[in-house]
């Protein structure tokens, strides 16, 4: 037979967040109902960040080359990200089994060699020239 008193503790939980999760909704809808700022006018819908209007649609796509330099900044990030632990503990590997070491060594040389034959495919096709 199974003790279903063991699962209060998450019902409790669950029951918390979704009071909770419900609580941040509502209660800044009902806030903004009493305070009057759910009614827009055209004083409240103007530009507020920089103090002048905007020289275009705020709505207007970027430039694709934006997304590539972002991309690969996120690609090399991670592969920072992932070099500085590998290299820390590489040298960890071999105390006991030599071919570990030599496997992770290798294995980590594929990698720099993928990312780096992508930094050729995107420079070849000229995803890093800015105009």
């Amino acid at each position: 037979m199974v003790d279903l008193s063991q699962y209060l503790p998450i019902l409790l939980f669950l029951g918390v967040a979704v009071a909770l999760s419900t609580a941040f909704v509502v209660l800044p809808m009902i806030a903004a109902r009493f305070t009057g700022a759910h009614k827009p006018y055209p004083e409240k819908l103007t530009e507020y960040e920089c103090g002048f209007p905007a020289f275009e649609d705020s709505r207007s796509q970027f430039d694709v080359r934006f997304y590539l330099v972002a991309i690969l900044f996120i690609v090399f990030d991670l592969e920072a990200a992932f070099l500085y632990p590998w290299a820390v503990s590489v040298f960890k590997l071999g105390i006991h089994d030599k071919g570990v070491a030599w496997a992770a060594w290798i294995s980590m040389m594929i990698f720099i060699v993928e990312l780096a034959l992508g930094l050729v495919y995107a420079w070849k096709k000229g995803a890093l020239e800015w105009e």
